[in-house]
């Protein structure tokens, strides 16, 4: 998932950055979308950094924070646990904006995961989306760990939370657990890996792929009722959940993230067809996670580790068609100066959860 070869694209950010934005405003998203996937993509070239011992002069990663007025919290570096890879990094933001009524409330910090790097753990981790384990590991608990101590300390508006591919996964995991925990923190989720079937590429016609969501929803729905798992949907960490909306960046082609796209658009006609009940169902119960349920109470909606179950959220949509599927998936086209021009911008807000 996202696995990015040495030489795919250079860390240099003269070379491969974004054109220089004169003045950051911060109520642009293309703004705001170009200086966080660019702080991502740091935390890519700080891994490359240590893996191939680039220190000092040598060093590309700074450019990718300093170019946007941001430091490096040393001292908060995410390291994996087994290999000593770094996976994540927290950026300070060194300029103190003054907040205005109609404005969007700059960070004071950002923490920024990155994708999968070729390496045989963050294989294993991938490994987890498709059977909704991924928070079982070591990185997702850290994950947590670090946005809650930094909520904690500086509040939750001062903290955003950024991830590309595998890092999207874990930066949503935690999103959504903050979320439900009624601190929400802003966040940015490029190219999140989803388990369900990318039935959009395959070339199926509208009403086929149509026909398979419904039945699936009526199935999982009916499995819900019986068992009584529907019981955790109505407590109030899920309406703190629906009020929450991350920001999606998917690309329509990329086979990783792209089910967002019929995810969404499948409960926006549920609920315009009366059947918004059953979609909500459906969403939030996973037949694969009961069936390899490894002893929690699976009877229980109240966790918020099934990935794609977002009530709400901001999509941005990249319709730049590519055969290539680092095209599709890189993290480097959501710096893209044509991407205005590329792509489309939905809001989803479901009312069927409160």
């Amino acid at each position: 998932m996202g696995i990015l070869k040495k030489n795919t694209r250079s860390d240099d950010l003269s070379r491969s950055g974004p054109p220089q934005i004169p003045s950051l405003d911060w109520n642009d998203l293309y703004h705001r979308t170009s200086l966080v996937s660019c702080l991502v993509q740091g935390v890519y070239a700080m891994e490359r950094d240590r893996k191939n011992k680039r220190n000092g002069s040598e060093s590309l990663a700074t450019p990718w924070w300093k170019s946007f007025n941001f430091t490096l919290v040393e001292s908060e570096t995410l390291y994996d646990a087994r290999d000593g890879s770094i996976y994540g990094a927290v950026f300070q933001n060194v300029i103190n904006y003054e907040n205005t009524p109609d404005s969007i409330v700059p960070p004071r910090y950002v923490i920024a995961l990155r994708g999968t790097a070729p390496t045989m753990n963050d294989v294993l981790h991938n490994i987890r989306v498709p059977f909704e384990t991924l928070n079982h590991g070591g990185r997702s608990k850290h994950v947590i760990e670090e946005i809650r101590y930094f909520v904690a300390k500086h509040g939750n508006t001062a903290v955003w939370i950024a991830g590309h591919s595998l890092g999207a996964g874990l930066a949503l995991l935690a999103g959504k657990n903050m979320a439900m925990s009624g601190l929400p923190v802003e966040a940015y989720i490029f190219n999140p890996p989803i388990s369900l079937m990318p039935i959009e590429q395959y070339g199926y016609n509208h009403t086929l792929n149509c026909v398979y969501r419904f039945t699936r929803d009526i199935i999982k729905a009916g499995i819900a009722k019986v068992l009584d798992l529907d019981e955790g949907q109505e407590g109030p960490r899920y309406k703190n959940l629906v009020s929450w909306r991350p920001h999606l960046f998917v690309n329509q082609s990329d086979v990783i993230c792209s089910e967002y796209i019929g995810y969404f658009n499948h409960v926006v006609n549920m609920t315009e067809a009366g059947l918004g009940e059953i979609s909500r169902l459906a969403s939030g119960y996973s037949v694969r996670r009961m069936l390899i349920g490894d002893g929690e109470n699976w009877s229980s909606s109240s966790s918020p580790d099934h990935l794609h179950f977002l009530p709400s959220a901001f999509m941005m949509v990249n319709k730049t068609e590519s055969s290539e599927f680092y095209d599709n998936h890189g993290i480097h086209q959501w710096w893209n100066h044509m991407l205005k021009q590329s792509a489309t911008f939905n809001s989803y807000y479901s009312m069927n959860y409160l």
